[in-house]
Formats: C-alpha cells, structure tokens, sequence
C-alpha cells in the first residue's frame, strides 16, 4: 500500500509552522485515538499513522530531510528496519500535554548512536460475556499466561551486569553503516547488526532462569471494565499489559482483550435495539392481550396486545432497549407477533373449532375481494 504524504496525514499546508504542526496532531490524536474508537478496528492503524507523521515533521531536522526526499530518503527508513513502531499515548496525556517527550528521542544523537529502543508485542485474548452485562456493563476478571520481565535478571536476559558487553562490529549501535557507489553518487544503507542482531549488546553468560530471553510465561489476573452497549467482537485495550521488550529496553505492548457476547434466550440485537417475536394464540390476537416477559434490565417487559392484531404485525416498546453507546438513552424493543397453531390438536378441540369454522371462516365467493384488500392495505402501509 502506498504510503500517505505526512502533511496529507496531518491535514495541514507544506508551509505550517511547528506551533501548526503540534496543534493538528493533538486534534487528530484525540480523534481517532484507539481508546475513543473501542468499536472502529481502522482506528488504531490511523493513530500509528499520524504518530508517525508528527515525529517526522515535528522534528527539524527530519521535516528538512523529507521535504527534500520524501518517504525514500538515502540511508532507509529513518525509523530502522522494523520501521516506525508506534508511541504509547493516552488520552490523559493529549489533554494535559507533555506528549513530546514521547517523540523527543526518536533522531536524537544517543538514539543514532546507540542501540534502537524496542517494542513488546501485543497480545490478544478472548472473553465472553452474559448479553445481560450489555445493559449496565460492570467489572470483570480474567487469568491469562503472560510474559513478564524475569525476576532474576531484571529482564536484561544475563546472569549478572558484568556479563553484558558492547557489541564490537557495531561499536554498541546495533546498527551498520555501508557505503557502496551507485553512479557518480555515493549511497549510505543502514541496516541491523547481525553480530547482536539490532542489539548493540553481547551476552557471554545469560540468565539461566529465562535463558539469556529476558522474560518469563507468569499467571496474571487482570481486571477491566465492560462498557454498557458494548458490541460483539469489541477489542478493550490495556496500554502496557501486553509483551516486554526484548531485553528490557522498551516498551511493553498492549494487550488487547476481544469481547464475545452471549446470546439471549429470545432477543436478536440491532445496535441498541432489540427484536423479538411473540407467539400467540388466536383469541389473543383477536381479543387482545398482556404479556410480562424477564428483562435485562431487571424489570418486567409488559407487552400489550390490542384487540384485533394480526400475525406479522409489529409493536414498538421506545425506551427499553440496550444503551447506546455513543449518546443517552437508549434503543426500542421491536416485538413481532405470531400466530401459534397446535401441532397435534386433540379430536376435541378439532370438533370445537370444527363447530366456530363457519362464523370464523372467510366465504368461499368473498376469497377474491379479500385478496384484493389484504393487498391494497399492503401497498398503502409500504
């Protein structure tokens, strides 16, 4: 995929000032920041994308650079191999400021000149939910296998600090610089050391309680909170709950945990509304009727029928919904009502409704008038 123009990214002109720069990241950071947009799974790529846009443009010598050469400048990607890794901000930290201190290091000398700052992983977990929680959301524990920086080593991966040593090829950076001629120009690559592979550290004797990893697999039990009207498949994220760092230098990733959502025993969901069909017999739906149903919110759902329905009709019940999530309120209760008919009636409930046939009955000679106003009905009701 083509890689977007960091000021397109940034919605601003190519000659905005640093000022400029700082107040549109802000503005876009809060929008589309992952915690805001638990229902949007594009979210947290556009947050990664426009995170990456302010630590090039916001830097002056990096904005120079790219003004000049654009996404393929001489030497690579200046974010390393791996590329741009994302900064773990929250929305506390949009709103209070100080959030440049997360980008300030990214070209700094000691980051050029020594090892790349690394990234845990996230990690991904499952957990259903009672489609009742739905109503007024609430709190909920899982224990979940997770690496955590080992105890012994402190998550450096050796068996003692003397034990680490500057990686000698690389002279620490973890990174190698090679200059090959390319016509009359000479160009620089800068790739990872494959001596420490990226690390700028040897190990001569590692941990043996994590051997030499930094990490260890430990039970953790993890509280978080349920959202009400949340939907099927939300992801909830816990900033820094995810993976350590390799090597203990860096940030933990996230962890991400996906909610499953119960079925309910009678309700189908649309959003923060709910639908249900009701099945009825006939003299209810003739003479009418109240029905009182258990509720998700705990309170009875009385459904009242009136005289005369008819199968297929709909009543609406405002008010009684789920929550929705992004305003107050909530949805409405869509109940379909059905005609219940006995599938093995007894020989005398046959001779009873036998004996109603004719009073109840359509006449053969009035079918076809009766056909044509069904229709007409239908029509006028679209």
């Amino acid at each position: 995929m083509t890689k977007r123009d960091y000021y397109e990214v940034l919605e601003v002109s190519r000659d905005v000032s640093d000022k400029e720069i700082k107040g549109a990241f802000r503005t876009l950071a809060r929008k589309n920041h992952p915690d805001k947009n638990p229902d949007d799974p594009d979210s947290e790529s556009r947050f990664k994308e426009i995170q990456e846009a302010y630590a090039v443009l916001s830097n002056a010598d990096q904005r120079r650079r790219y003004d000049m050469f654009g996404h393929e400048q001489p030497g690579g990607n200046p974010f390393g191999s791996g590329g741009f890794q994302g900064v773990n901000i929250s929305m506390e930290d949009l709103f209070n400021g100080g959030f440049e201190s997360f980008f300030s290091n990214f070209f700094s000398g000691a980051t050029q000149r020594g090892a790349r700052m690394s990234r845990g992983h996230d990690v991904l977990a499952h957990h259903r939910i009672p489609f009742e929680m739905l109503q007024n959301g609430g709190e909920r524990e899982v224990e979940l296998e997770l690496l955590e920086a080992c105890e012994d080593c402190g998550g450096n991966g050796a068996a003692s600090p003397a034990a680490i040593s500057s990686c000698a090829p690389c002279g620490g950076e973890g990174r190698i610089t090679q200059t090959r001629k390319v016509g009359p120009f000479l160009q620089q690559m800068v790739s990872d050391c494959p001596h420490c592979m990226g690390d700028g550290r040897i190990i001569d004797k590692p941990c043996s309680a994590c051997r030499g990893d930094g990490r260890q697999t430990r039970s953790r039990k993890l509280r978080f909170s349920v959202p009400p009207g949340v939907r099927d498949g939300t992801r909830l994220r816990m900033s820094g709950k995810g993976e350590p760092a390799h090597g203990g230098r860096g940030r933990a990733g996230d962890l991400y945990i996906q909610l499953a959502v119960d079925d309910h025993e009678w309700f189908e969901r649309d959003g923060a509304d709910l639908l249900m069909a009701l099945p009825l017999g006939y003299p209810e739906l003739l003479l009418g009727t109240t029905v009182e149903l258990p509720h998700t919110d705990d309170e009875p759902l009385r459904i009242v029928v009136p005289a005369g329905s008819r199968p297929g009709d709909t009543l609406l019940i405002g008010g009684r919904g789920l929550p929705h999530r992004r305003m107050r309120g909530r949805g409405d209760i869509t109940v379909l009502l059905k005609m219940h008919v006995p599938q093995k009636p007894s020989k005398e409930t046959k001779k009873q409704v036998e004996a109603l046939r004719e009073k109840l009955s359509i006449l053969e000679d009035d079918v076809e008038d009766e056909v044509r106003r069904e229709a007409r009905e239908r029509r006028r009701n679209r």
